[in-house]
């Protein structure tokens, strides 16, 4: 879990992913189009990324990837980051974060 705390805490915002997840990609380009750049951590390319996906599930994450952590906060998988953007709130956790400008 340290692992993953340290890599979470390195940007504004990080999001754990599979380069061959349909569902990591659609986060991304949702933090794209928001003008934000997250840091990627691409678990399946990681050297170290069982022991990522294993530290994934014991903070909760279901399923482990895409995993999104604004501020060095958990805030997700994709149906809570995309509940987040429907009602708003993902804009202003962006703002807090330093991540989003406007």
């Amino acid at each position: 879990m340290d692992v993953v705390a340290r890599l979470a805490s390195q940007s504004a915002v990080v999001i754990f992913s599979k380069s061959t997840c349909c569902m990591s990609h659609a986060i991304k380009c949702l933090f794209y189009e928001q003008a934000v750049s997250p840091a990627i951590v691409e678990i399946d390319q990681y050297m170290y990324g069982k022991d990522i996906e294993w530290a994934l599930a014991r903070l909760g994450c279901s399923p482990q990837v895409p995993v999104v952590f604004i501020g060095g906060k958990l805030i997700g998988t994709a149906t809570t980051v995309m509940t987040l953007h429907l009602d708003g709130s993902l804009k202003r956790l962006l703002k807090e974060a330093g991540a989003l400008w406007l």
